[in-house]
């Protein structure tokens, strides 16, 4: 099988020399994904953003084709070329059966678009809640919110991170949905836990990062760092945190990190905090639970750390440093929670369990003909 991924922030996870621009959980999550594939014998390829990279360069056996430069181009024009243009460019030149995507995006019609007009088949996999409902898209042109409904309404299959996800997939967009879980790739354990608290995610207005500094302020006891470089959109925001982290003396801010320095705080940490308003599943949990680390959050998708103990859920801010107050007083209880974290991601995560909805969905749409109706990935829960 021959399956080609799309992400335009793909590539300094996978080549940690590009390592200036902020990655998001879906370059990880694809990158993950493909590793897998080449392990498994499949022919895969690359689309991402033009850093400077050589053309169809191979780095773990994945072929990586560059679509454009982010800021090339001048304002309106640029989205006919090179950004339309230059990915449809990408994708002829990778010329495989399948195509693969993630995230709401204008990249997701115009891939409809070419693989409509070329007889090839894509799946597209929702990466947070905000991709389920078109009044929460973090999507900023109405143009582009157009190209993302239009593509996800002709993917030849869709899968999604949870039921919840499913459920307002299907009410909102009318496409049924498969549930395809996360990757998860081991960190190194850090020789000891030097962090209480660890905050990793872009800074961006839906991960609510004033209420650590909000948590700083209120628990200077604890030591807590913050992980988490800028979006496009809001640098500003990132300006401000960053400058009012400075008032904090328990509070170190990190900025952006390379991907694995990043990794490498898990190990670190004693508890995780989430603070997002929305999310899809956060690969931070899943870094975190193989060490051990519980996680304090306000999203706990389908339930998973209520029902397996794997944190606490918390609903206010008041309520998020309680609960980080007493788990950091009580050794015995951070103990029970980290080992009921390892022992659920070793059950729950094996490489073989994770990737089989992938694969059934990957092998369905290439063994049927074009033009076939829409499937729906098989080896997953259907909803």
């Amino acid at each position: 099988m021959s399956i080609c991924l799309i992400g335009l922030d793909n590539l300094p996870v996978l080549a940690p020399e590009f390592r200036g621009q902020a990655i998001g959980g879906e370059s990880v999550q694809q990158t993950l994904l493909a590793r897998a594939l080449v392990r498994r014998g499949h022919q895969v390829s690359m689309v991402t953003a033009d850093s400077g990279q050589r053309d169809a360069m191979v780095r773990d056996g994945i072929c990586v084709y560059k679509a454009y430069r982010p800021a090339a181009g001048l304002p309106v024009l640029r989205f006919i070329h090179p950004r339309w243009s230059g990915l449809w460019s990408a994708l002829a030149r990778a010329d495989t059966q399948l195509y693969y995507t993630s995230c709401a995006g204008m990249h997701v019609g115009l891939l409809s678009l070419f693989c409509a007009r070329h007889d090839r088949r894509f799946v597209f996999r929702c990466a947070s809640d905000t991709d389920c409902d078109p009044s929460r898209l973090l999507v900023r042109y109405a143009r582009d919110r157009w190209l993302y409904a239009y593509g996800l309404r002709r993917a030849d299959a869709v899968l999604v991170q949870s039921a919840a996800q499913a459920q307002s997939l299907a009410q909102r967009f009318g496409r049924a949905s498969r549930v395809a879980g996360l990757l998860a790739e081991p960190a190194p354990p850090a020789a000891r836990r030097d962090i209480d608290v660890l905050w990793v995610g872009n800074i961006r207005r839906v991960k609510r990062p004033e209420r650590v500094l909000e948590l700083a302020a209120r628990v200077p006891e604890a030591v807590i760092h913050m992980v988490g470089g800028p979006v496009p959109d809001e640098r500003a925001l990132y300006k401000r945190i960053r400058a009012e982290a400075q008032r904090y003396p328990n509070l170190i801010f990190h900025g952006h990190l390379p991907y694995w320095e990043a990794s490498a705080m898990y190990g670190r940490a004693r508890l995780l905090v989430n603070t997002s308003e929305a999310e899809g599943f956060p690969n931070a949990y899943l870094q975190a639970w193989m060490l051990g680390v519980p996680v304090v959050t306000f999203s706990d998708p389908d339930g998973v750390i209520d029902c397996h103990g794997l944190g606490e859920v918390i609903r206010s801010e008041v309520a998020m440093r309680g609960a980080v107050r007493r788990l950091l007083a009580s050794q015995d209880e951070l103990a029970a929670l980290g080992a009921r974290c390892r022992a659920y991601m070793r059950q729950e995560y094996s490489e073989e369990r994770i990737l089989a909805p992938y694969l059934a969905a990957f092998e369905q749409l290439t063994r049927s003909p074009v033009g076939a109706p829409q499937l729906l990935a098989g080896g997953g829960r259907r909803v």
